[in-house]
């Protein structure tokens, strides 16, 4: 069985390995497959592993020997689920590999931006403390988090592991979520999403990118939040409006945000949120733990030995 992987970037560091694929069948990977090189890569492949790289119904159409895609992320947008389905083509993702971790970095970003410890640490390399005249110094807001309200919007594995990160640190817990109340986990109120909003002082998106939740985050909605409020986001970039995001910055609507994701991935070096005021922006890092990527290449594992022994598991095409 011919297997290639077309864009293994980030997975095999040197800390990693892909034998556990290797005994699978004939294995070819690739660090990063551009459009133009897809074809001929995929040539003769029963099995396709993709992490960004697009697949169109078109590609398929051209690769009969094509029997299974597995996307190495939760999301699988790049591949046309339907045509696959058409064509009897079994998809499968990675679904929750990363929910601790995501979840971990919600609160690096906010310890971050309440906290400013890089800060202080960057400070005192420059001799900032040891040229004080007093014990400590400080010359940013330091948030105390316990008490303070969080909205989770959207409440799956990843937003359920942050809400309870934050009950941990006394966090009133408020969520937008398609559940009833009566099938939220004790501690977290249901709100409605302007409701959020407007209420909490701290708003974490971990949504679904969809055409109803695209750029959710908006001037209109960042006018209802709180002066003081701190927007995080490490779901997808497309989530919010970057250039309402970075005017609301600068103009001092909001305290600050942390993000993980931004629209456009690598950036332009002009994007306005690299730049604007209290935004802490990490490059897409919440899903890369190492022990994330190595559940993420055991699960992908597998989903193709489910494939193989007839057994299929977390097929996104049925």
């Amino acid at each position: 069985m011919k297997i290639v992987v077309l864009d293994g970037y980030g997975l095999n560091p040197g800390d990693l390995s892909w034998n556990g694929m290797e005994a699978l069948g004939e294995l070819t990977v690739y660090d990063r497959t551009a459009p133009d090189e897809l074809m001929e890569r995929s040539s003769g492949a029963e099995v396709l592993i993709t992490n960004k790289t697009v697949i169109t119904a078109e590609n398929m159409a051209a690769l009969p020997a094509l029997k299974y895609i597995g996307v190495l992320a939760t999301g699988y947008n790049i591949v046309d689920v339907a045509a696959a389905k058409e064509r009897g083509i079994i998809v499968t993702n990675i679904p929750a590999y990363s929910t601790a971790s995501v979840a971990q970095m919600v609160f690096a970003h906010l310890l971050n931006i309440t906290q400013r410890v890089g800060h202080y640490a960057h400070a005192n390399r420059q001799g900032r403390w040891a040229d004080n005249s007093d014990f400590c110094y400080w010359d940013t807001e330091l948030t105390e988090l316990d008490g303070k309200k969080i909205g989770i919007v959207g409440l799956g594995n990843t937003g359920k592991a942050t809400a309870r990160i934050a009950s941990a640190f006394g966090m009133k817990v408020c969520a937008y979520t398609s559940k009833v109340q009566s099938q939220l986990p004790e501690g977290i109120q249901k709100m409605e999403l302007d409701e959020l909003f407007c209420e909490c002082d701290v708003v974490s998106l971990h949504c679904p990118l969809t055409v109803e939740t695209k750029e959710l985050v908006n001037a209109a909605r960042l006018a209802m939040m709180k002066p003081t409020a701190i927007l995080i986001n490490t779901g997808r970039g497309p989530l919010v409006n970057e250039r309402d995001l970075a005017d609301a910055l600068n103009k001092g609507m909001i305290a600050a945000a942390g993000l993980d994701v931004l629209c456009s991935e690598p950036p332009e070096y002009d994007n306005p949120l690299l730049t604007a005021k209290n935004c802490f922006v990490t490059p897409h890092i919440a899903w890369a733990t190492k022990e994330a990527r190595i559940r993420l290449m055991d699960i992908a594992v597998e989903n193709l030995k489910g494939y193989m022994n007839h057994e299929i598991v977390n097929n996104v095409a049925k």
